[in-house]
């Protein structure tokens, strides 16, 4: 707007306002200044004639002059609260580097102002050095630098204070960050900006210095600190950097180690860091113990539920005890464990959700302490409304049936607990989010509302596989359905891309070779009939070995005939049922089965037939007990442990054979067919049938019992959550016998140590049996007479695993391992010796994707030479390919 002439105001304008403390002074000065024509009353009001904006860049004028909320021809004070105000807005917009106000003219009653703005540069490029490149979108998102955001000293200051402090945080107490800004002139109003980040070196604790104590060591009160340690050679887990947060949260770790040994005063009167050299420091803490007390009397008040026995027993600790208030923390609520056996969760567990315990100190003389155990036990407390949401494919039953939280029940904490484990080993949801949200607490009616959030993961995984082996390409295909709906089976709306949501089994696979075909096909139901959890499973499988002809292998040709080979049809149908002693996690299986294995001009090396077939009937009574947490995946607590015994009929018992003459001729025939065929040469036509009628006789139906033990424990030694060090510890056996030493040891169902523990393509019922760091299958003993591995009768083994977890998340979840193994198997029980063990150790990556089930690679190093007899010295390092292994 143009301005009215006027000889002072040509001269030089004059100031209302500059920035918001110096607004009045300007004021004044401009109004008393002599120089000006113009007369400016202290404090005078004046119609605003008019308002121009000047010095946009990007704003629009109306914009602006919209927010000052001024409007021409309205009073205005001058000087006055409302200009200071408009001045404070504008400048909390954080827009503008510079706001001026002018009085251009006068005309009596009629002021006119030009308000005048310098903006803020934009953002239009950010650099950051001295970062890895991956970590640069994590910290762009943390200070919220992004193209487009104004600079201003504050963004400036606070980016450069946030990543000093993000890596002191992290140990580097040397961090030093310069942030520099640059005009850009291929835009208007824009600058660049440029972050150095130099961490330094991670500064470490050379020592930890204690004085005053007498009574605790520095060793121990060193060994109270969690994540504050000094430097160790040995040390690996526990770096030793300085973490101020971390630092402060293990000093009252130290005070508690005190508390844990009676020293209830025990303070630390000063602590302090000194530096020894850019790159180490030294902690020095000053204490006083204080003297060491005792329980005196404990009394419960309040109590009407439970008697004082019962309480005293449960807290267990007795009047004449070191006094302990770590521990008497514990014992009335311990956080660390959800299902801990403190007082709490005793009245949580029947009911008595808003109950309080606090314990009160009510008497402290000499060096006695008595106590007050003050229960306020409420109002016991039932479920009112239990709901389940997320689940999008898996229908409502399946999932409510393994609720023990149910509309009516008391309040359980111990149930809710189960009730997660439980949903976490379906495996159709994402283990790390079921968390049930507890709502509408009400302690005057005594009722409480439960919502369970679950979220989906895949239940159906997919194998396909390919390689090469056995003089040719080896293949596989298999399908799993671990959520299946058979009812659904011909609705074709349901095909998504299968019939889902019932909470049933359902698996093909198929693998083959030129030489030799495997089907199977598998189908479980878990709540068989629908009331009870009794799983039903049935089970047929096909395999076909052909003969394999490597006559004419020079001229890279090998001849399948597949008129002559040996095959096994089996079927199974099994029940199993949760029982409720010696408690609910245990299950009783029973299963029957039937195996044919059938001979057509085939010598499998495993006995002497070569034509006809061999019969196994058998029963298994299965006993196990699954009480592991976390999820199946990655468990990070419990136990899970079985114990199986397959039996067949003891079909000699009732036989008039002679079975001890039998043996002796097949053994006798069989040493002279070794023998002969060492010196190139065999038995006769004659005394080849003799021999196949003898164990044809021996092993038309196979009779035997194989016992089979293993268990799983799994301890969180480190952290919690995603965040978690375990120790998984496991321990096999296995025992294959026979009834009747006359009739011999079965050839089938043996024992196959070392490898991988793959069994994808097995002929003879073995058990492949995993110890890495050796070759598959080369932990087996080898016949004496054929010099060929025949399986061993007996073996153990023992492991201990380290798993830490690099990611959880439902599309992918990955850990790392280090492992240490030891096992052997052995010919028969005589051999048998448990500490002749095949040694291993090595490391290894697990990856679970839910489509594809389980994917890993271990590199495993043998101690020991293996049982082939080729080695004299450790057998080395191996690498180990795992696909569709349990976890």
């Amino acid at each position: 707007m143009e301005k009215p002439a006027n000889n002072s105001t040509d001269d030089m304008k004059r100031f209302i306002s500059f920035e918001p403390l110096v607004t009045i002074l300007l004021l004044l000065i401009t109004t008393f200044t002599a120089a000006q024509d113009l007369s400016l009353e202290n404090g005078k009001k004046y119609i605003l004639g008019g308002l121009e904006v000047t010095g946009l860049q990007s704003y629009n004028e109306q914009t602006v002059k919209t927010y000052t909320g001024l409007r021409v021809g309205q009073p205005i004070t001058i000087p006055g609260d409302e200009v200071s105000a408009i001045i404070n807005k504008l400048w909390g917009l954080e827009l503008f580097r510079d706001i001026d106000f002018y009085i251009t003219d006068i005309e009596g009653d009629r002021v006119f102002l030009e308000l005048h703005i310098t903006e803020r540069a934009t953002l239009s490029d950010i650099k950051i050095n001295g970062v890895k490149p991956r970590k640069v979108d994590g910290i762009l998102d943390d200070t919220d630098l992004k193209k487009g955001k104004k600079i201003t000293e504050s963004l400036i200051a606070n980016t450069k204070n946030y990543l000093e402090n993000k890596y002191k945080k992290e140990g580097y107490l040397n961090a030093k960050v310069a942030i520099a800004v640059a005009n850009d002139t291929s835009e208007t109003n824009a600058q660049k900006m440029v972050i150095n980040v130099n961490k330094g070196d991670k500064v470490k604790i050379a020592q930890m210095i204690f004085e005053g104590n007498e009574q605790l060591s520095d060793k121990r009160l060193r060994g109270a600190f969690k994540k504050t340690k000094r430097k160790r050679l040995l040390r690996f887990w526990k770096k030793s950097k300085f973490i101020e947060e971390d630092y402060e949260n293990d000093k009252q770790l130290l005070i508690d180690r005190y508390a844990e040994n009676g020293y209830r005063d025990a303070r630390i009167i000063s602590d302090s860091i000194i530096r020894v050299d850019e790159n180490n420091i030294n902690l020095k803490f000053d204490i006083e113990e204080g003297k060491k007390y005792y329980f005196g009397d404990i009394d419960f008040v309040g109590n009407t539920v439970y008697t004082d026995r019962i309480l005293a027993s449960v807290l267990g600790l007795k009047k004449g005890d070191t006094y302990n208030g770590v521990l008497l923390r514990k014992r009335i609520a311990d956080d660390s464990k959800p299902d801990a056996a403190d007082l709490t969760n005793l009245y949580q567990n029947n009911g008595y959700l808003f109950s309080s315990i606090n314990p009160v100190e009510i008497s402290a003389q000499n060096d006695t302490i008595d106590f007050e155990i003050r229960i306020i036990e409420g109002k016991e407390t039932f479920l009112n409304h239990v709901e389940v949401v997320g689940n999008d494919r898996t229908n409502d039953h399946v999932i409510y049936r393994e609720l023990r939280t149910r509309p009516g029940q008391k309040y359980s904490k111990s149930d809710i607990i189960r009730t997660i484990q439980e949903l976490q080993q379906l495996g159709y949801f994402d283990a790390e989010a079921i968390k049930p949200d507890i709502l509408n607490a009400n302690p005057n009616e005594g009722t409480v509302d439960v919502n369970w959030n679950l979220v989906e993961s895949g239940a159906s995984q997919i194998e396909l596989q390919g390689g090469y082996g056995g003089g040719g390409f080896i293949g596989t295909l298999g399908l799993s359905f671990n959520n299946f709906s058979l009812k659904n089976i011909f609705n074709g709306e349901a095909y998504k891309p299968v019939p889902m949501g019932d909470g049933q089994t359902f698996a093909m696979r198929v693998q083959a070779s030129r030489s030799f075909r495997v089907y199977s096909l598998n189908f479980a139901e878990p709540w068989f009939g629908g009331q009870k959890p009794v799983r039903f499973s049935l089970n047929f499988s096909r395999t076909q070995q052909f003969r394999t002809d490597y006559a004419n292998s020079s001229r890279n040709r090998i001849e399948i005939i597949k008129d002559e080979g040996f095959s096994i049809t089996s079927v199974s149908a099994g029940l199993a049922k949760r029982v409720q002693w010696p408690d609910d996690y245990f299950t009783v299986s029973h299963s029957l089965g039937y195996q044919l294995y059938e001979f057509n001009n085939y010598d499998l090396g495993l006995f002497n037939i070569t034509n006809g077939n061999s019969n196994s009937l058998t029963y298994t009574l299965g006993i196990s007990r699954n009480a592991i947490s976390g999820g199946q995946i990655f468990p990070r607590g419990g136990s899970n442990f079985e114990i199986t015994a397959k039996l067949t009929p003891p079909y000699s018992l009732f036989s008039n054979k002679d079975y001890a003459a039998l043996r002796d001729r097949s053994e006798e025939l069989s040493t002279l067919k070794a023998e002969r065929r060492s010196v190139g040469s065999g038995l006769t036509q004659a005394e080849n049938q003799e021999l196949e009628d003898i164990d044809q006789q021996r092993f038309k139906w196979l009779e035997y019992y194989k016992i089979k033990f293993k268990g799983d424990w799994y301890t969180t030694l480190v952290g919690s959550g995603d965040k978690s060090l375990v120790l998984r510890t496991n321990a096999e056996f296995g025992f294959l016998g026979s009834y009747n030493n006359d009739v011999g040891d079965v050839p089938f169902e043996r024992f196959f140590v070392g490898g991988d523990g793959m069994g994808n393509f097995t002929l003879d019922g073995r058990d492949i049996v995993q110890l890495r760091g050796y070759d598959n299958q080369t932990l087996t003993p080898i016949s004496p007479i054929t010099g060929n591995q025949e399986g061993g009768l007996i073996y153990n083994k023992y492991s201990l695993e380290l798993r830490y977890p690099l990611t959880l998340k439902p599309s992918a979840s990955i850990y790392g391992l280090t492992f240490l193994e030891a096992g052997n198997a052995f010919r028969n029980f005589q051999e048998f010796n448990p500490f002749n063990l095949k040694r291993s150790a090595g490391v290894g990556l697990r990856i679970f994707m839910p489509a594809f089930g389980l994917l890993g690679i271990d590199f495993g190093y043998g101690f020991d030479p293996d049982n082939t007899g080729r080695e004299t010295s450790a057998h080395g390092w191996e690498t180990h390919f795992i696909i569709g292994q349990s976890f």
